[in-house]
């Protein structure tokens, strides 16, 4: 159990550093076998694994060990025996396809080989799921669709930022659709992965074989959808999927970063036909949610936690569920490794020298990000241009300022080039009104802070 909690603080530290298809194809199979001050030994699915984790992230691996309390002078990798090693393929092999005929979800999902498809991860169910007011739409309507899939809201698209559910609700309502029916062929790809078979199966002339697969789900869900944007090949494969699945009313599922409408690069007949259904915000836990996110993560680990330790974690991370779970497991790891308990002193000591939170922030590094998230000259926000397309991003940088770092009005002035801080006053309460009326605009303020914090 204690090898088994360090590991897992391991992992979701290097998810936020690494992309989902790295993550997937590199560490999701691994596991923690020893560890003590002479050796680490971690267990891995195939040769293919162990070469790239040696030559690329053993040096990264052994960093955040450290920080979680376990400093060896070696660390191996190991082939360790089970069924995830039978479920991976090196780069050379030829893509399997499941056959096309009718089978439960699971015999379907089996047949593909690719190392980096995820499949159903059972762990994301409604159950798991914490409801507040960010998200509770999209809930309700996740809800109806596993009910009756098909019937309503089809397409459903989930945009939101990085890290606030997106992913966990989607699979939910294709576990409770198996739950429910058995039978059923539900497929779960993100779009990375999407793009990858593709590939393959262009290479491998399976052309035919890859439609099948997809088009005879009867409920599709997309995750990430923005990483297709820009691959034109691979956006008229899916425009092709997406019809014929919806035209034999088959659910579809998508989810993504920003709005449809917001997506570069992305081909207008998808985004028309994203719009027929229902497009629903996912927005950033309330701190009630963030407080019953912690303790829900915690009882998961038999561990109960005081209320100030819990509120102190739900204010240490505010927009990134993910990055929540992820600090819980660094703070119970490292109480398991010194048989400490988990209170208010000994989280408050561990969490204190966090260089990447808010408290750290410069003025200048909020509005040189809030520049480069728009793509203007950073001379232009603090210069004397009027434009449209510069004045809104300047009210932004100005918002941040004042809901961030909290710095006064004329100071807030003074950091955009403006000599009255009337200004300052009419941008912020302009953009906390436009927060409020506009998903866009929530959308631009919870990428910039995400940028800041990353």
């Amino acid at each position: 159990m204690q090898n088994s909690n360090i590991w897992q603080a391991v992992l979701g530290e290097i998810e936020l550093g690494v992309s989902r298809g790295s993550f997937v194809t590199w560490f999701k199979n691994t596991q923690l076998l020893r560890a003590d001050s002479s050796l680490v030994i971690i267990g891995v699915p195939n040769i293919f694994i162990k070469q790239q984790l040696e030559r690329k992230y053993a040096d990264t691996i052994k960093e955040i060990l450290a920080k979680n309390g376990v400093t060896a002078t070696r660390i191996e990798f190991k082939i360790s025996s089970g069924p995830v090693a039978n479920n991976t393929r090196i780069d050379d092999e030829p893509v399997s396809y499941q056959p096309a005929e009718k089978k439960a979800a699971g015999a379907r999902q089996s047949g593909l080989t690719h190392a980096y498809r995820q499949g159903l991860n059972e762990k994301y169910t409604f159950d798991t799921f914490i409801v507040g007011s960010g998200n509770e739409l999209a809930y309700a309507a996740c809800q109806a669709i596993a009910q009756n899939p098909g019937t309503k809201y089809n397409p459903l698209f989930i945009y939101g930022g990085v890290g606030i559910g997106k992913t966990h609700l989607v699979q939910a309502v294709g576990n409770e659709i198996v739950k429910l029916n058995p039978s059923a062929h539900v497929v779960y790809v993100s779009s990375e992965q999407f793009v990858q078979e593709f590939l393959d199966a262009i290479r491998y002339k399976k052309n035919t074989d890859f439609a099948g697969y997809y088009r005879s789900a009867d409920v599709l869900i997309v995750d990430d959808i923005q990483f297709i944007a820009g691959k034109e090949k691979t956006q008229e494969e899916f425009f092709h999927t997406f019809n014929a699945l919806h035209q034999a009313n088959k659910q579809i599922i998508i989810s993504g970063d920003k709005p449809p409408s917001d997506i570069p690069t992305l081909e207008e007949r998808l985004r028309s036909r994203f719009a027929w259904g229902m497009s629903i915000d996912m927005q950033i836990p309330d701190f009630e949610t963030r407080c019953a996110i912690v303790q829900t993560k915690a009882s998961q680990h038999n561990t109960e936690l005081e209320q100030p330790v819990v509120e102190f974690l739900a204010n240490y991370v505010t927009t990134n569920i993910r990055e929540l779970e992820g600090v819980l497991n660094q703070l119970l790891a490292y109480c398991e490794m010194r048989n400490l308990l988990p209170d208010i002193a000994v989280t408050s000591t561990l969490f204190s020298n966090d260089k990447k939170r808010p408290k750290h922030l410069s003025a200048r590094q909020v509005v040189d990000k809030t520049a480069k998230h728009f793509q203007i000259l950073l001379e232009d926000l603090i210069g004397p241009k009027r434009d449209k397309d510069i004045v809104v991003p300047r009210q932004v940088a100005m918002y941040i300022l004042r809901s961030e770092l909290h710095l006064s009005f004329p100071k807030i002035a003074h950091e955009l080039g403006r000599k009255d801080h009337t200004t300052a006053i009419h941008s912020v309460e302009k953009i906390e009104k436009e927060m409020n009326e506009d998903p866009r605009m929530r959308q631009h303020i919870i990428e910039i802070k995400e940028k800041l914090y990353a």
